[in-house]
């Protein structure tokens, strides 16, 4: 296993981290939540076996009982482990179940500390944005959180740019306990945060966990033009990821021939590409059978050649949106220029 910081802190994370969205008592949208106890602790002690750390959870997953059954699995090796837990889409039926208010985030890690079966989790992260609570009310209690001993560190996942620079501004200015890092959805055919995330977390250090870096599994080669699933599939009965299929089957025709050249897995490919982006910390990977679990463990090891990174970037850039088409008239004269006059100033052309 390899490791990082997460961003800029001081916190060391596996660059694979295992996801628990699947963990079940028998709660959850069936095609999702399919992993009970038992075949969830084999699947964390061939993940600890194979030197992951970092464990990620939601209080909305299987309506709780994910942080159950992974609290129950790690009890015995609580202090060798990270663990991330999330909180902001609806629990239960109350008006005030839900949201990024203070009563909604305190009621939340309150609840998900009893799960898990310990007194703090490591990671604490807004799952979503929240238009309806003034963003001091939600970067506040985030920070008392933090200053009670209840969580570490802190994360968002699935905001806009904009409002995670203002509440890095807030957090510094305020001295506030600060992000650490997006969990934002990454992929060969999900890349819309090049556009305004990665920068913004160079710009901050911030780091950068990446979900579903297959796709919702679409990218581990299974699928064909012909068969996309069978009714209990996930991908079939969850389309949580969209995407234009049929560019993306012409990029598995692409992966398989790379893949067939370094011994290794679709799934693989797919991984090491989100693993060799700039700013990624971690990717988080899910697996509901051993032998997943195994394919995608390797994807560590695997070290994609800088043209075949090339070739999968090309087959799939997505249009440059406003403003990044401006930006580009812009910036790709000046390259150009001073690509072909090295060490010679630039003087722009008058307007």
């Amino acid at each position: 296993m390899l490791y990082s910081r997460l961003g800029d802190s001081g916190l060391i994370v596996s660059r694979l981290s295992f996801g628990t969205m699947t963990f079940t008592r028998g709660a959850g949208l069936a095609a999702i939540a399919k992993t009970e106890l038992k075949d969830a602790a084999a699947l964390v002690g061939r993940a600890l076996d194979a030197g992951i750390n970092f464990f990620d959870t939601a209080d909305v997953y299987s309506d709780g009982e994910s942080e159950e059954v992974l609290g129950q699995i790690l009890a015995g090796r609580r202090d060798e482990v990270v663990i991330a837990t999330k909180a902001g889409w609806r629990m239960h039926r109350p008006l005030n179940r839900s949201g990024l208010s203070a009563a909604h985030l305190q009621w939340s890690i309150d609840h998900s500390l009893k799960r898990l079966g310990t007194d703090h989790v490591d990671i604490f992260i807004a799952h979503r944005d929240d238009v309806n609570t003034p963003l001091e009310e939600t970067l506040q209690a985030l920070d008392a959180i933090v200053r009670a001993g209840k969580a570490r560190y802190l994360g968002y996942s699935n905001w806009p740019a904009w409002k995670v620079a203002a509440a890095l501004e807030l957090q510094r200015a305020n001295g506030w306990a600060p992000f650490t890092h997006g969990q934002l959805l990454y992929s060969l055919v999900s890349r819309d945060i090049e556009a305004e995330f990665v920068p913004l977390a160079q710009r901050y250090g911030l780091g950068i966990t990446a979900w579903s870096p297959l796709g919702g599994g679409f990218l581990t080669g299974k699928y064909s033009r012909d068969n996309m699933g069978e009714a209990d599939d996930r991908l079939a009965s969850y389309d949580g990821v969209p995407f234009d299929r049929e560019k993306g089957f012409a990029l598995l025709d692409r992966m398989r021939e790379i893949a067939a050249a370094h011994g290794a897995s679709v799934a693989q490919v797919a991984l090491a590409w989100v693993l060799a982006r700039p700013a990624v910390s971690s990717v988080i990977i899910g697996a509901t059978r051993l032998h997943q679990l195994d394919d995608n463990l390797a994807a560590v090891n695997l070290a994609l050649a800088p043209d075949e990174i090339a070739e999968l970037d090309a087959l799939t850039a997505g249009p440059r949106g406003y403003p990044g088409f401006m930006i580009d008239r812009i910036d790709q004269p000046i390259a150009r220029a001073l690509a072909a006059r090295p060490g010679a100033p630039y003087i722009p052309d008058q307007a």
